[in-house]
């Protein structure tokens, strides 16, 4: 049975009149998040099996009203959602987002801009070359850098590995491992982010080829150890072949030391990589980018936008020193995509993506609104509130346990609290959580268990701050 056009048309394109209620109605959803966010619970309390129970009336056998569901979604939303937009969300690298960028994400979704080839979105294509010029410049990359938007950091490290195994290894890109006369392998510390074990994984090294380094007292890796597994690597017959630093390690925030690391990598003759993916937005920052002395001599550089930039999840970039590593790992000639004369501006051609969407579109309308002064002051204002934080944890007895410079608190009750075994963190931490009141987690840094409390929202102020004390301190109903 052919389905008339009218309602074809309508089961996927409303007419006009209800896709602006509809509209309205999406926009009202979000507004009301916004104006409640400071009361909801930041972890509202939910079960898997009330969730499922829900979702097994949706058998798809029938169409339901547009506007019940939307509804139901976003009151669903609200019920039994990590609130990551709370400025009491002291959790991982979650930001409240600008609105302009989820204006920007809507409009990316409404135009549904495909940006694998330049001629299927030339200004998209062109304002994300004009986003990527910038931060390389601002970086201090030089004239030869270039790069892309990516989903995320882990997308971008994993180009990252790419690009550096076939740049060390050109029969890598042909032949593949096979072809190479030993194992090959790379280095970060202990307090790296594990996206590069899957990555290792993934690539076919396993994940053994990821050799940790120790760290030193500061909990960055220990440079020395670092090149001492290098040379003992060589010895063995092994093919080291790249150094990640970590400007802002998840656990706490804390910027390796890039300088002596970008000294060894030219020793040794290795790529050299910089996981920037939560410090690197601190370029914009014209008082701390000083903190990121080194990075401008990177190899490649992951920076996610979806972090201190308050962009909507997800989005992240991988920028490149020389542009010609980008072409010469993911270039490739297709009868099916039109050539475009656009010296390379392709993001098939540079990147393991063919469809994507407009990613850079939140950041360029972000940044074009902000600002980069303003946008800076943001990123130091959230620095500032983790530095409160940790002079009022220590005023109160506390001990601290890492330098909160970066965002990141990590931190230990004094004894009138309760004792300091990774089980008896993790009952204080799920007790703040259960509360409502506030969202922390317990981490592993320096082989010592300790609470953990970042500050990942623009909006959080001292009053957030206190709330979080004096449940810390006074304990949970």
């Amino acid at each position: 049975m052919t389905i008339a056009l009218e309602s074809r048309t309508d089961a996927l394109l409303p007419q006009e009149g209800e896709r602006r209620d509809l509209l309205q109605q999406a926009g009202n959803l979000v507004e009301r998040m916004f104006q409640r966010v400071e009361e909801l619970p930041v972890a509202p309390p939910v079960r898997a099996d009330t969730i499922r129970h829900y979702l097994n009336q949706f058998d798809f056998e029938s169409p339901r009203d547009f506007d019940d569901v939307l509804e139901q979604v976003g009151q669903r939303m609200t019920d039994w959602s990590l609130h990551v937009n709370s400025p009491r969300y002291f959790g991982l690298f979650n930001p409240a987002p600008g609105y302009a960028g989820i204006l920007a994400d809507f409009l990316a979704a409404g135009f549904n801009s495909q940006l694998g080839a330049w001629h299927h979105n030339p200004f998209g294509v062109e304002v994300e070359r004009h986003l990527i010029k910038y931060f390389t410049d601002r970086v201090g990359l030089g004239e030869r850098a270039f790069g892309h938007f990516t989903s995320g950091g882990s997308e971008a490290n994993f180009t990252s590995v790419v690009i550096a195994m076939s740049r060390l290894f050109p029969e890598y890109a042909s032949q593949g491992l096979r072809a190479l006369p030993a194992q090959p392998v790379f280095y970060c510390s202990r307090e790296f982010h594990h996206s590069f074990e899957k990555i290792a994984h993934q690539v076919g090294l396993g994940r053994g080829a990821v050799r940790l380094v120790p760290v030193t007292e500061r909990n960055v890796m220990d440079v020395e150890k670092a090149k001492a597994m290098i040379e003992a690597d060589r010895e063995a017959g092994l093919l080291p072949f790249m150094i990640v630093a970590t400007a802002g390690t998840t656990n706490a925030g804390l910027i390796e030391p890039m300088e002596s690391m970008a000294d060894l990598a030219v020793e040794q003759g290795v790529h050299f990589h910089v996981d920037a993916a939560w410090g690197g937005s601190a370029i914009l920052s014209d008082k701390h980018r000083g903190e990121l002395a080194g990075l401008e001599r990177a190899d490649t550089i992951t920076i996610d936008p979806h972090k201190l930039m308050s962009v909507p999840m997800g989005g992240g970039m991988i920028l490149v020193r020389d542009h010609d590593w980008l072409f010469r790992t993911f270039g490739l000639k297709t009868d099916y995509v039109p050539s475009s004369e656009t010296d390379g501006l392709d993001n098939y051609q540079q990147s393991f993506q063919f469809s994507r969407r407009f990613i850079g579109l939140k950041l360029f309308l972000q940044l074009a609104i902000v600002g980069q002064k303003k946008y800076g002051q943001l990123i130091d204002h959230q620095f500032e509130m983790a530095k409160v934080l940790a002079s009022k944890l220590e005023n109160r007895g506390f001990q601290i346990h890492n330098e909160a410079s970066f965002g990141v608190v990590c931190f230990t009750p004094p004894e009138c609290v309760g004792g300091r075994s990774h089980s008896e963190l993790q009952q204080i931490a799920d007790g703040i959580c259960a509360s409502g009141d506030a969202w922390i987690s317990v981490t592993r840094l320096g082989g010592k268990s300790v609470l953990r409390a970042c500050v990942t929202n623009h909006l959080t102020v001292e009053k957030d701050l206190d709330v979080l004390v004096d449940r810390l301190l006074n304990g949970v109903d």
